[in-house]
């Protein structure tokens, strides 16, 4: 179907102001995106407290947001930006609303970003953060032992998938969910969702080729799983995934082959495609494609951690 209407006036907006596509901007310019978007983002709503911390040896910057009433687990939530643009304050209303949704304390992670840290950093200190928050989670609100979900949107996705085959494949913290929106699984450019034109909206093949010779320049280093998790060897034995992906989107085939990948293996699997949706829907919290993602995610929380 068709983008949705407030999705095509966005777009409409976006056009009259012109500018260069992300592609052609420098890394410094690209950061300055997340602010230019923010009233998309929205206020997102009041929470019990947010606490800013840091996380492992590596101090990595993070973020705890409390929700009021009992908390029954701890969701680690990474966020997307090609791992070179995306800071906390651009998701925190996400965070809260996750919060309040979910009843779940949200932690979320300032990992180091790409051209200065280039990959496996992101993944490294995402890593991190999981067993950071495994150690702590009684100091959120919750028991000692409290459910852990993790998620995130397109290379925070990535980081999610990534950090459950290592948690499965290091014997790491368990991992009662993985949310997958919209996530950066492989680095073929050339699948039919990147060639399809209908898909070049906030998000173009340009931009992703850009993001990865930002984050993994060495192009052999791509198909390593901890860049492109669809290329792992082995699938089994992963923690039950919701996987979210959008109709206009270049990473839609990508993620919905993840999914199929997933569940060939013998894990549970949700997955939704949303219609009328493009790349960013999910964090753009003014758009009402937004909150069908979210509902989403929260009957997935439900349903995970009863």
């Amino acid at each position: 179907m068709a983008l949705d209407n407030a999705t095509q006036q966005f777009l409409a907006a976006m056009a009259e102001q012109g500018g260069k596509g992300l592609h052609e901007m420098t890394v410094s310019e690209a950061r300055g995106l997340g602010g230019m978007l923010k009233e998309l983002y929205g206020s997102g709503p009041e929470v019990a407290r947010v606490v800013d911390v840091t996380m492992g040896e590596d101090a990595i910057p993070g973020r705890v947001i409390v929700p009021n009433g009992e908390v029954r687990g701890v969701f680690i939530y990474y966020h997307g930006g090609g791992w070179v643009i995306g800071a906390l304050d651009e998701f925190d209303a996400l965070g809260r609303k996750l919060a309040v949704r979910t009843k779940c304390a949200v932690v979320l992670v300032d990992y180091r970003l790409a051209p200065e840290h280039r990959f496996p950093v992101a993944v490294d200190d995402a890593y991190a953060a999981l067993e950071w928050v495994a150690a702590r989670r009684a100091e959120f609100g919750g028991a000692a032992d409290a459910p852990i979900v993790i998620g995130g949107d397109s290379a925070g996705g990535n980081l999610t998938a990534v950090v459950a085959q290592r948690a499965r494949d290091r014997g790491g913290p368990e991992v009662a969910l993985q949310v997958l929106v919209y996530p950066v699984t492989d680095a073929d450019v050339d699948n039919a969702s990147y060639t399809d034109p209908a898909n070049a909206l906030m998000l173009t093949r340009e931009a992703m080729i850009w993001f990865w010779d930002h984050y993994a320049p060495d192009a052999s280093q791509r198909a390593h799983p901890d860049a492109s998790p669809l290329q792992a060897d082995d699938l089994s034995g992963l923690p039950p995934a919701l996987v979210l992906t959008a109709e206009h989107d270049v990473l839609r085939d990508e993620g919905e082959a993840y999914a199929e990948a997933l569940k060939a293996a013998g894990n549970a699997v949700e997955f939704h495609r949303v219609p009328g949706q493009m790349h960013g829907f999910f964090t753009m919290l003014n758009l009402p494609g937004s909150q069908t993602g979210l509902e989403h995610v929260g009957d997935a929380v439900d349903g995970a951690l009863g």
